[in-house]
């Protein structure tokens, strides 16, 4: 019924129904976003880590936070996983979150903000203070059209930042200086905050936050922000950016920077971001939501760091059309990297799952099917196998999903958490 009314429906009338339902919502809830802080967090990679740090700096700072993103929803004290199946929550469910936060007397709330959600109008009626720019790669290009146009939706949150009312902080954008679109970002703002690990210079950031002698191991992160060393036991390079961007919000809002390293060194790890499963097996096992090239390759990156013997990936594709183009090119990227290759289903919606599958099939060149290159379409059987598969030293890789806690198949959300199934999987194994 949905896919009939989009076919039928005029898009400007569609339009205007999502603007309408976020600003009614709004209105309903009493325009709960003029009452706290608000940091929008945009971007292609790491805006739920992102958005999980700045909520985790300022909680250590002794504030009171929301948060609302891809990984958790969090009032407070109060913490659940995101179980929508959604970055940002339509309807009037966005609203009442942000309405909540302020009855609990929350001082900040950090939103990450997708471009879908921006699309569809849910930033329309919330009043940012701080929107932060980590990255931007091609991405979600079926359902905006094209690379220009996602780029323009994820602009909106800066330029909606000139419409806002002051609320005891300047309205800040803050921005990646070493993404090839920083000059484009930072033209919507006049305070603008740049943060940089290649000592890139911006003339239009009236501040840049610099992180020198960057150190990258298996163990963790190191880096110098003048004189203050920042260490950090979360991995890769991406990481160092997604902890730069959190300290150069957290820096302007009025935090203390000498105060950082403590607090940073404190946040050991994020929900389904390279998250490590022990359950006292001999090989590991790496939980991580990398879905698109980028990603993928960054989590290799990482990989070829820490010491092993195979690495096994389990991964599909999204289904329901979308970014269909990059499906090979994650069969390439694992066929290069990957010692042997599971391929299964990542919410395939209502899109043939064999179809999915035969286009990743098309960048594995490299492997033979039955021997390092398998097909499991159950994701549950194929991470069973592959649990069972692995040897004392390997590698499991189980990407694309994170800690989600729904997958969809066939029209339907269903309960899901690739962690858990891991866990189980490796509980049993070490029984036999």
């Amino acid at each position: 019924m949905k896919r009939l009314l989009k076919k039928i429906v005029p898009k400007w009338a569609i339009r205007f129904y999502h603007w309408l339902l976020a600003n009614l919502g709004a209105l309903v809830y009493r325009y709960p976003s003029r009452k706290i802080i608000v940091i929008g967090v945009t971007g292609t990679k790491g805006k739920s880590t992102t958005s999980y740090l700045i909520a985790k700096l300022l909680e250590e700072f002794g504030n009171k936070v929301g948060l609302t993103s891809t990984i958790i929803f969090k009032i407070g004290k109060k913490e659940w996983l995101n179980d929508k199946k959604m970055t940002m929550l339509g309807r009037f469910h966005l609203q009442k979150l942000l309405r909540q936060m302020v009855n609990e007397g929350c001082k900040y709330v950090i939103i990450e903000t997708s471009s879908e959600g921006i699309a569809q109008y849910r930033h329309s009626g919330i009043d940012y203070d701080i929107a932060v720019f980590t990255n931007l790669s091609p991405e979600h290009i079926e359902s905006h059209g094209s690379y220009s146009k996602y780029k323009k939706a994820k602009s909106k949150l800066f330029s909606s930042l000139e419409r806002g009312r002051e609320k005891g902080v300047p309205k800040t954008a803050i921005i990646n200086l070493d993404d090839k679109e920083a000059d484009y970002f930072l033209g919507f703002n006049n305070n603008n905050v740049g943060y940089t690990l290649k000592n890139s210079y911006k003339k239009q950031a009236k501040k840049i936050i610099s992180a020198k002698n960057l150190s990258v191991s298996e163990s963790g992160i190191k880096f110098f922000i003048s004189d203050i060393e920042l260490r950090s036991k979360l991995l890769g390079e991406f990481n160092a950016y997604n902890i730069l961007a959190a300290i150069a919000c957290c820096d302007a809002l009025g935090k203390s920077l000498p105060e950082l390293p403590e607090k940073v060194e404190k946040i050991e790890s994020v929900p389904g971001r390279m998250e490590f499963i022990n359950e006292g097996q001999n090989f590991q096992v790496i939980v991580d939501y990398a879905h698109e090239p980028v990603s993928m390759r960054a989590l290799y990156g990482i990989v070829r760091e820490i010491p092993h013997k195979r690495v096994i990936h389990i991964f599909g594709a999204t289904g329901g059309g979308r970014d269909k183009s990059r499906r090979p090119i994650l069969g390439e990227i694992a066929d290069q990297n990957a010692s042997i290759i599971v391929l299964t289903n990542d919410d395939p919606y209502e899109e043939n799952q064999e179809k999915i599958v035969s286009d990743i099939k098309k960048g594995i060149k490299k492997k033979k099917e039955g021997e390092s290159f398998f097909v499991v379409m159950d994701r549950k059987k194929a991470i069973e196998d592959a649990v069972m598969q692995a040897e004392e030293g390997d590698i499991l890789l189980i990407t694309g999903k994170g800690s989600e806690q729904k997958i969809a198949i066939d029209g339907k959300m269903l309960p899901w958490d690739d962690r858990d199934i891991a866990r189980q999987a490796i509980k049993l194994k070490l029984k036999k």
